[in-house]
């Protein structure tokens, strides 16, 4: 706290105040596109993600990451959905007109599918994180597999009531970045993009909000640019996202969000 300006902690204690005394639900089902406040952060705009060009991205992970400008980013979350927490992010989100990609765990998504229809009624999209965030690398393969398809269809299922392995849409991330080959080249001849992330809040240490912003906006001024990793089930992470999000406004940076392009396969492509 003692290394944050006074006028980042004032945002913040504001913010934080504001939070805690808005409604969980305060955008009701209007979508994010539907901005009324001048003065939001707003949504920059949209990038199609194909997975046959990109299908893995994320510099703390891969070679490649997305074709972002400076100063843009991209807001993703991970573990939930958590009701509560998980309301207060898609809140704060709301306020600022902001769209994010949420990475669900299937057997979240399968106690809670109301939450999992409200994500996307909001405009956010909606990526797969496994069923139960297992270490898959220490899985065998076909293990590994099945419960990366079990989490699509626990998501599937609370999502549209439809019991398929086939996402809706082709994203998916390793629970703590831990793929194989073996798995990487399962999920790409499937036509699914592995998403790593180009930086995060480590949120998943204890910490203050302030000093998560703190450490968030110091690494954000040194990537200036990048798919950012966050979790929506962390309440530090809730608390400190309303500044977050006033920050980005303050100094110039623009969101962007990502939705599934035209789904190719690796066999599309080389044809």
């Amino acid at each position: 706290m003692r290394n944050m300006s006074s006028k980042a902690r004032s945002i913040l204690n504001a913010t934080v105040v504001l939070l805690a005394l808005t409604p969980a639900v305060p955008v009701g089902s209007a979508r994010a596109a539907e901005c009324t406040r001048d003065d939001a952060l707003g949504t920059a705009r949209v990038m199609e993600v194909d997975p046959a060009t990109y299908p893995r991205v994320g510099l703390k992970s891969f070679p490649q990451t997305l074709p972002l400008h400076d100063r843009e980013v991209v807001l993703t979350f991970d573990d939930g959905p958590t009701p509560g927490v998980t309301d207060k992010v898609l809140t704060a989100l709301g306020a600022e007109c902001v769209r994010a990609t949420f990475f669900m765990v299937g057997r979240n998504a399968a106690d809670h599918p109301d939450m999992v229809r409200k994500i996307a009624r909001l405009g956010h999209t909606i990526g797969y994180h496994t069923w139960d965030h297992p270490h898959l690398n220490k899985m065998p393969t076909a293990q590994a597999e099945a419960n990366i398809n079990r989490g699509i269809e626990a998501v599937g299922m609370a999502l549209r009531g439809i019991d398929s392995t086939v996402p809706a849409t082709p994203f998916f991330r390793f629970p703590y970045f831990e793929s194989t080959p073996e798995l990487l080249d399962h999920l790409e001849k499937r036509g699914i993009a592995v998403f790593g992330a180009d930086f995060w809040a480590s949120d998943w240490v204890k910490m203050t909000p302030e000093e998560e912003l703190r450490l968030l906006t110091g690494r954000l001024e040194a990537a200036r640019k990048g798919i950012i990793l966050l979790h929506d089930p962390q309440m530090r992470t809730a608390q400190m996202l309303p500044a977050f999000l006033r920050y980005l406004h303050e100094h110039n940076y623009r969101i962007v969000h990502i939705v599934p392009a035209g789904v190719k396969t690796v066999s599309d492509r080389s044809r």
